[in-house]
């Protein structure tokens, strides 16, 4: 295991939770699981890394954990196929590619979004134990207590019953 976590906003603005995985708290949970490199692709949102990363695009914690940040690359596919764990917004497209290449997947919902569809998303695949729920209030806890054993292998078939249900909770 290489102890790789990926943080993605995918092409979105999710600051709260780049903020939040901008923390001790993350860094020394994600440490104590044996994981040595955390990265975060933090989108377009104006927020940098200032915690984690003083200055400049990385730095190691006091942990051990090495900490990088980028904004965008052309794909992502790279960065979530080296990873070993991916916390992810709750967008429906960087959801569906983690668990394709089952990957352990912390998805965080992003609350201000219309009709707070993300949230219903996550439980839904939570409930099937596909992924693992958080907020950005709850990131650090639920890192510090991970139990990866618990989620089941997601099995890619016919998609277009999840596309109409996301179509129904949208258009509600």
């Amino acid at each position: 295991m290489s102890g790789e976590v990926f943080v993605t906003v995918g092409t979105t603005r999710f600051e709260a939770l780049i903020k939040a995985a901008d923390s001790h708290a993350v860094a020394e949970a994600l440490s104590r699981h044996g994981y040595r490199r955390l990265i975060m692709q933090i989108g377009t949102g104006t927020y940098k890394p200032q915690r984690l990363v003083p200055s400049g695009t990385c730095a190691q914690h006091p942990s051990g954990l090495e900490i990088t940040f980028f904004d965008f690359l052309p794909t992502l596919k790279q960065q979530m196929a080296a990873a070993d764990l991916v916390i992810s917004h709750a967008g429906s497209g960087s959801i569906f590619e983690a668990l394709v290449m089952r990957k352990p997947l912390i998805a965080v919902p992003n609350p201000i979004l219309m009709h707070n569809h993300q949230a219903q998303l996550v439980e839904h695949l939570a409930g099937m134990k596909h992924c693992i729920p958080a907020t950005v209030d709850t990131l650090s806890k639920v890192l510090s207590n991970l139990q990866l054993g618990q989620l089941q292998p997601y099995m890619s078939g016919d998609s277009r019953g999840i596309f109409s249900r996301i179509d129904d909770i949208v258009t509600c």
